[in-house]
């Protein structure tokens, strides 16, 4: 990173010397490349680099936010002034503040986040391995024979953060990821469907062959889908689509849905809120883990913290506002751009597998639904109520009989997480929200 933290000393003693009392500094600097291959050409490739910075100042209970890219002095010193300017004139806020300096981190667990083997891959190597990943795709079967496209990408970003209150650190970290949609088609019918790879080094990506492969049978199986009768049954959710429940479960925990009381989870610390077997926790010390940091966006320690134990909520996710609000010291859980403030967000947030393979909980289902794919937002974290447009798979006596489409699921996310009875063994517990196959023992689905 070119911007040191000397520099962002230096800007907030310009900004105490201004009058202010309080401030921090955060910047990012990074770069990215993609490329985009359809049925064997480049339809687009691009490559970029940025950094912005992002100043915040107190004048006592009022604060205000700036954010440039121009990272020159003469720059930066109307940035100081500019935001002092706008911070004197703000609405005063009781709970605004940086954290007390003895909350911050003083050591930064080692996390293995940068690979720089990908920075030595050509131009022409990327793109031979988006090729290579479609052509694996399209060459399992005859009847796929279209597709929306290969992608390569990968990233590398560079974070400081520094604060009055004495914190300065840096984070880096790198990511790589390689994905293809083939289209199958079949008695004038169409079906897409993908797979992918996103890792933060080259040596853990899936091989184009196995992504390509997994993308094919993925869209093969969709052929010939069906309607059903509106019914209820069990639903079961594969792995990468039941990480979309873990991630409406860290919506309703954040603190600012609790202290406007805007979440379906307000008031429920200590309590039963999902079955027995659900334990959630919330990690950002894994090493190589998307989510994993040396500290928070508010410069607070990185710790793992168990979010529900064995069906008990244990602990809401905080920054240090929301934690005010709330009468709570932060989770250490605030999350940050250059353009705003803190906000909450989640690490390495985590449903813990279970031990039974995905098989053996399709073979638990007499009649019943797995979920493929969802459509659609229809959540309302206030009430908890639940409806998804669907596809998937239809299971008879165990087996999964045909492919079904044009579904909605319905139900009620505090019934759901209580009626979840099984969970598989199948998380990928490098992705930041990770969840495994679970089922849930009834749903609405509707369908003709």
């Amino acid at each position: 990173m070119q911007f040191q933290i000397e520099q962002a000393k230096n800007l907030l003693k310009s900004a105490k010397e201004k009058g202010a009392t309080e401030g921090d500094v955060l910047v990012v600097e990074g770069d990215s490349f993609s490329t985009q291959v359809r049925l064997d050409d480049v339809e687009n490739i691009s490559s970029a680099r940025g950094k912005s910075l992002g100043l915040r100042l107190f004048f006592g209970k009022r604060s205000a936010i700036t954010s440039t890219s121009d990272l020159s002095p003469a720059s930066l010193e109307r940035l100081v002034a500019d935001t002092c300017t706008l911070a004197k004139i703000a609405e005063e806020d009781e709970f605004s503040g940086l954290p007390a300096a003895e909350a911050c981190a003083n050591t930064f667990p080692e996390l293995d986040l940068v690979d720089h083997e990908i920075g030595k891959l050509s131009i022409d190597e990327k793109i031979a391995m988006a090729r290579d990943t479609e052509r694996a795709a399209l060459q399992e079967d005859p009847r796929l024979n279209n597709s929306e496209g290969a992608d390569f990408s990968h990233s590398y970003n560079e974070v400081l953060y520094a604060a009055s209150n004495g914190f300065s650190g840096t984070n880096r970290g790198s990511g790589i990821s390689l994905s293809v949609s083939p289209i199958a088609s079949e008695n004038g019918h169409m079906q897409r469907d993908y797979w992918y790879s996103s890792k933060r080094k080259l040596g853990q990506l899936a091989s184009p062959e196995s992504i390509g492969k997994k993308a094919a049978h993925r869209t093969l199986r969709r052929l010939g889908a069906q309607k059903i009768k509106t019914q209820q049954a069990p639903v079961i959710f594969e792995a990468d689509i039941a990480s979309s429940l873990l991630g409406h479960l860290a919506s309703a925990l954040s603190g600012y849905a609790l202290y406007k009381k805007a979440s379906f989870l307000t008031d429920q610390l200590d309590q039963r809120i999902a079955s027995e077997n659900i334990t959630v926790y919330d990690d950002p010390t894994l090493p190589f883990g998307f989510g994993s940091r040396p500290f928070d966006g508010e410069g607070l320690p990185s710790y793992q913290k168990m979010i529900v134990e064995n069906g008990i909520l244990k602990s809401y996710l905080l920054d240090t506002y929301s934690g005010k609000k709330l009468g709570l010291p932060s989770t250490g859980n605030a999350v940050r751009e250059t353009g705003g403030g803190p906000s909450v967000g989640v690490s390495n947030f985590h449903l813990m597998p279970g031990t039974v393979s995905p098989e053996e909980i399709i073979a638990s289902v007499h009649s019943g639904l797995l979920v493929t794919e969802l459509i659609g937002f229809g959540v309302n974290l206030i009430t908890g109520d639940y409806s998804r447009g669907a596809a998937g798979i239809w299971i008879e006596n165990g087996e999964l009989a045909y492919p079904v489409e044009e579904l909605t699921i319905a139900g009620n996310l505090k019934e759901m997480f209580q009626q979840i009875e099984l969970l598989g063994n199948d998380a990928d517990l490098s992705d930041k929200i990770a969840a495994p196959t679970l089922k849930i023992s009834s749903m609405m689905i509707a369908g003709n």
